[in-house]
């Protein structure tokens, strides 16, 4: 039987660990492209091809896409939303984890009328805390609570910060800054990051400090709850840390004047600390993650809980947050594989958790890749 073909678009942080996973086992012939020739380095003897390209080159990304059957869109987020419609517009059913702004389902028309199946937001969160969520929720009348608490961390404690990036630094300040979506009395309303912290114990790491951040993307259109939030963890202080910068003005965007010299704030702060917030090499890092739905069902009270505890991979030196993230994408390529969906349009992960067999197929395929979610009742 002939293998199919798989792209990777993006050779980061998680698009690396997606393509050995993918290639690992002779499943599907994968490539692998980034702009940046240096993570392209490492892949011989992988059966894994890599090309070089600017995928913001539309008729670039047209040829790559040309000879293949599947796609993973990995790009930075500013770019995530219009490569995904380049993909849509070639045909390509795909799977895609770039963080981006933008309404996945304003695509939706398109991959309808395409025919192409796009399951977005696929990591592990959004990705499988939705895709949790939605289980539990279509399991429940009516749902009353969804709580969603997920946090990326050093495994290392070090002062000041007790904090390293698992993912882009500026992405992590867009958590502090960003205002908030939560669901309260059945409406949207907005908060501000950081607000509403709380301290909440677990067994594998003790006590972490919660706070609002804008995570529920796209639960609070899909499903219908009383109270939603998700809130990011993080070690006790890091929110006084951060509060301290922020009302001094250093994520401020506005242009200010220093030595008859104009700078931004906030593109200061970033200079200042990316460096002492990336993972060095050799530093692991964990992820945890708490979902929490309550509701009725048949007029009595029921709950959901899942939990994640996830730490790097000290064989082969692949970050948790890759392998939370990287492995729920591939899984999901998986599962569109072996048709257990497959439905034209764009697909929100709470669509997929829907599906019985479909969060079967995740959670196996995330066990036999060493990433367990725990069900808590």
């Amino acid at each position: 039987m002939t293998k199919k073909s798989v792209i990777v678009l993006g050779a980061g942080l998680v698009g690396r660990p997606m393509a050995l996973d993918l290639a690992a086992k002779n499943e599907f012939n994968v490539t692998i492209t980034d702009i940046d020739q240096q993570k392209l380095v490492g892949f011989d003897g992988l059966n894994i091809a890599t090309r070089q390209a600017d995928l913001s080159d539309k008729s670039l990304l047209n040829q790559l896409l040309k000879d293949q059957d599947y796609v993973i869109n990995a790009v930075p987020g500013f770019m995530g939303f219009e490569t995904l419609r380049s993909v849509i517009e070639a045909g390509k059913n795909v799977v895609d984890i770039a963080f981006y702004p933008e309404d996945m389902f304003d695509l939706n028309g398109l991959a309808e009328q395409k025919g192409v199946c796009a399951i977005c937001d696929m990591g592990v969160a959004p990705g499988m805390s939705h895709l949790l969520t939605g289980y539990a929720a279509s399991q429940l009348d009516k749902v009353e609570k969804v709580l969603i608490y997920v946090g990326g961390l050093p495994k290392k404690r070090e002062w000041p910060w007790q904090y390293k990036a698992v993912f882009s630094p500026a992405d992590v300040i867009e958590e502090y800054t960003r205002p908030a979506r939560l669901v309260e009395n059945g409406k949207t309303v907005f908060k501000e990051a950081l607000s509403e912290a709380e301290l909440l114990n677990f067994d594998t790491v003790g006590t972490l400090e919660a706070f609002n951040s804008d995570g529920l993307r796209s639960l609070v259109k899909t499903i219908k709850g009383d109270y939603m939030a998700e809130k990011t963890l993080r070690y006790p202080g890091h929110i006084d840390y951060i509060k301290v910068l922020k009302s001094s003005g250093f994520f401020d965007t506005d242009t200010v004047e220093l030595q008859g010299q104009p700078i931004v704030p906030l593109e200061f702060t970033k200079k200042m600390l990316f460096s002492k917030w990336l993972l060095a090499p050799g530093e692991e890092d964990i992820t945890v993650m708490k979902i929490i739905v309550e509701g009725q069902k048949d007029g009595q009270s029921k709950s959901f809980t899942y939990e994640l505890y996830d730490e790097a991979d000290a064989v082969s030196g692949i970050h948790s947050m890759a392998r939370t993230t990287g492995y729920a994408a591939t899984v999901a390529l998986r599962l569109m594989d072996a048709g257990l969906w497959n439905k034209p349009g764009i697909h929100a992960p709470e669509f997929v958790g829907r599906e019985r067999a479909c969060v079967d197929f995740m959670l196996e395929g995330l066990k036999e890749r060493g990433v367990l979610y725990q069900f808590k009742g």
